[in-house]
């Protein structure tokens, strides 16, 4: 559950409704890319907490262009933010370049917006270089209450960046996710878990572990998260968790069946050192 400081909570409240004004009256006038990067450096600094003069830069080059905004703390690139007219449908191929300069860079994360709507995504540093949407918010959506707002902000604020708290956030989404979730179902642990619940409840069913597989696949489980390169790598980390703890309980069990060289010998000893029953 993520938990936002007092002090972002207390900034954030009372300014994230003038921004939603602004916002509005900015769509209406469907004001150009330009506008919108201006609007979207001062919300960095009133509602997300960031030093506009120290922390939020526009000198990143991408590819002989300018990436619209950056976030540098501490001497860490932070965020690379891609800003859009605020009239502009977000898609994912904008931020192809900067998802290119974050990897080249290092930088982990990268920040989609057109004043309104907000998407974190995490690049994933794999061959090729890809990419995780974290959030996605929308600052003027009438269904979105401040109660889902804030918290998502307050990923991405100024006070987050010591905890790391949107690190944690994505790995725990990561973990829960339909895919994964889909492949531990799957794993030979809970097929054989799931077997043996079976035949408590039936005793004398005759099934096995592939047996369950197929009908899980076939019968209970969703196509669209058994297919793909997401449930692929989904399933590649499943496996992966299920070796690791097979060594460890392996190794485990060899350390229980090995003796003690120190009680070996004292085992050993003993007899030689202990005096016959009835000896004076």
């Amino acid at each position: 559950m993520i938990r936002p400081s007092k002090r972002f909570l207390d900034r954030a409240k009372s300014n994230i409704r003038r921004y939603q004004k602004v916002l509005q009256s900015a769509k209406a006038r469907d004001i150009g890319e330009s506008d919108t990067v201006l609007i979207v450096t001062d919300f960095l600094a009133d509602v997300l907490g960031y030093d506009k003069y120290a922390e939020i830069t526009s000198e990143f080059v991408i590819r002989s262009t300018f990436c619209d905004l950056a976030i540098k703390t501490n001497g860490q690139l932070r965020f690379l933010i891609e800003v859009k007219a605020i009239g502009t449908e977000l898609r994912e191929n904008h931020l192809r370049q900067a998802v290119d300069y974050g990897a080249n860079q290092g930088a982990e994360w990268v920040l989609l917006t057109n004043g309104t709507d907000w998407r974190a995504y995490r690049i994933r540093f794999e061959q090729p270089i890809s990419h995780d949407l974290v959030f996605d918010v929308d600052l003027l959506d009438p269904a979105c209450k401040s109660s889902d707002l804030l918290p998502m902000l307050y990923l991405i604020s100024r006070e987050a960046l010591g905890g790391a708290h949107i690190d944690q956030y994505w790995r725990q989404k990561e973990a829960t996710n339909r895919f994964v979730i889909t492949q531990v179902l799957l794993s030979p642990p809970v097929l054989g878990q799931l077997r043996r619940e079976l035949r408590r409840l039936a005793p004398g069913l005759r099934i096995s572990e592939e047996d369950l597989a197929t009908l899980l696949q076939l019968e209970v489980l969703k196509r669209d998260a058994l297919e793909g390169d997401k449930a692929e790598a989904a399933a590649k980390r499943v496996r992966r968790a299920v070796r690791k703890r097979e060594r460890q309980r392996a190794t485990e069990e060899s350390s229980d069946d090995q003796v003690s060289p120190v009680a070996v010998t004292r085992a050993s000893a003993a007899p030689m050192t202990a005096k016959p029953v009835g000896a004076h």
